[in-house]
């Protein structure tokens, strides 16, 4: 019987201990191919590259296994992968592990949470993994341990229609987590600041700052989950109609 196709990438970069962490996972599971960013791409969203060319390299950071640099971003990577270098749908896509959490509306702004919303949209299951710790000595350790039990029951189970899962884990031991939680997400935001600094010129410039603030101190969400040392499972869609707002629209008689 032949290996799932896993299709790994990340918007930190290909370099990126995160990734190597997810790719150490993914070869226990299946025939694994790597496209990602030849240099971080955090914060790009749903971005794609359409004013310039975007240029594909082999990479021998993996060894043996199949890798590839990209200069564009993270959905870039994945439309690449499936229309150019695996020239067919994967199995699996999965993201990350991301350095920091991606909970609440962090998935907007997330690349690593994109390039699994572009592998929903394409009807491939798909999944993002990002660990709630900045640190570039971060243990990826207990997120692989999750990652494998998840991947595995994705490819074993009915993977919902057009969703992607968007999978936050707390920066604590393996034997102080609690287990995996699936919930909604969390109405959190960022409070941003500029941060009005100098330059050597004695020009302004900004730099983006800001507070995460959790609006609603709920306990079904993802933040509430991570606080208490669970890992948090969001199922993600990229429909981001209204739905409950349609009728009160509707009633503007327009």
């Amino acid at each position: 019987m032949s290996k799932p196709l896993i299709l790994v990438t990340n918007d930190d970069g290909i370099t990126a201990p995160g990734l190597k962490a997810l790719v150490e996972v993914a070869t226990k599971i299946g025939k694994v191919v790597v496209i990602a960013p030849d240099s971080p791409q955090s914060g790009m969203g749903h971005a794609i590259t359409v004013n310039n060319p975007i240029r594909i390299d082999e990479s021998e950071v993996f060894g043996e296994i199949e890798s590839y640099t990209c200069s564009g971003t993270p959905v870039d990577c994945v439309k690449v992968g499936i229309f150019h270098i695996l020239k067919r749908k994967p199995d699996l896509i999965i993201s990350g592990i991301n350095h920091g959490s991606n909970a609440a509306s962090n998935v907007i702004y997330s690349g690593t949470m994109s390039a699994a919303v572009e592998g929903s949209m394409e009807s491939i299951p798909s999944i993002g993994f990002s660990l709630d710790d900045f640190s570039h000595k971060a243990d990826f350790k207990p997120t692989q341990n999750f990652a494998e039990k998840l991947i595995e029951k994705a490819l074993n189970n009915h993977f919902p229609s057009n969703v992607c899962l968007n999978v936050n884990v707390p920066k604590l031991p393996l034997e102080e987590l609690k287990g995996m939680k699936v919930c909604r997400q969390a109405n959190a935001f960022w409070e941003d600041r500029f941060d009005e600094r100098l330059d050597p010129l004695g020009k302004k410039y900004y730099w983006l700052t800001g507070e995460f603030k959790d609006q609603e101190q709920a306990d079904d969400t993802d933040m509430a989950a991570l606080k208490n040392g669970f890992v948090s499972i969001v199922p993600v869609q990229f429909d981001m109609t209204a739905h409950h707002a349609i009728s009160q629209i509707n009633k503007w008689k327009l």
